[in-house]
């Protein structure tokens, strides 16, 4: 789901997006959320899960049952795996609780690796939050 339509209202150029399978903040997309909060100054950046998410999935297939995906798919669900371990036996669905797990582990991530991000968090000119969407009902539930 773009995230215009989900959050309605908005035109072009009011939001900066970076997507990718997981809602990984790997170099490219680091580099992206560096760039949209110190040179564009947008206030909040949203690290947005969803349902169902394959990615997500894929990680904890391979907590699984070993499964060894090819070429780049591995390493990037390898980077996904974590959150899955983390997750793994909790009461509940394992890819739903792994994508929250996910989102809030790159949130994370995001405000605190990143010298950028960090320095703006600290400064209170930047926010991070974590946040899943419901493919079903369409509603977005921000993570504490």
């Amino acid at each position: 789901m773009p995230p215009e339509l989900l959050f309605g209202g908005l035109g072009i150029g009011e939001l900066f997006v970076a997507r990718n399978a997981g809602n990984m903040a790997d170099t490219a997309t680091m580099g992206t959320i560096e760039y949209g909060a110190a040179v564009l100054g947008v206030p909040l950046i949203v690290v947005l899960g969803h349902e169902r998410c394959g990615a997500v999935a894929a990680a904890c297939e391979v907590v699984e049952k070993k499964t060894k995906f090819p070429a780049s798919i591995g390493p990037m669900v390898d980077a996904i795996v974590p959150a899955a371990q983390a997750v793994a036996g909790k009461p509940g669905d394992f890819v739903d609780n792994a994508v929250r797990e996910s989102a809030l582990r790159t949130a994370s991530k995001v405000a605190g690796e990143s010298p950028i991000v960090a320095d703006l968090v600290k400064k209170g000119k930047v926010k991070v939050v974590a946040a899943r969407y419901d493919l079903d009902t369409g509603k977005v539930e921000f993570l504490a």
